[in-house]
């Protein structure tokens, strides 16, 4: 009669893997900051990309490598 309000498409797994980008995709960015290991860190909706050999100020095109919850890692697409 009452039931369970649990949405069995909201589960932890989907909300936990919920990155706006996706591994194999490209995307145009900006880089904003550097990481502590020198990588380049750009944003696309908030989510932080690492990105290996970019330097601040540069806007370049990216893909994806993988994910993690939080952030993300890419290579410069030549």
């Amino acid at each position: 009669m009452f039931g369970n309000n649990y949405d069995r498409n909201d589960s932890y797994e989907s909300r936990e893997n919920s990155a706006p980008i996706n591994v194999g995709e490209e995307y145009d960015v900006k880089i904003e900051d550097l990481g502590r290991d020198g990588d380049g860190i750009a944003r696309i909706e908030g989510f932080v990309i690492f990105v290996t050999g970019a330097k601040v100020g540069d806007e370049v095109k990216i893909k994806i490598n993988s994910t993690r919850r939080n952030f993300a890692f890419a290579e410069i697409v030549e």
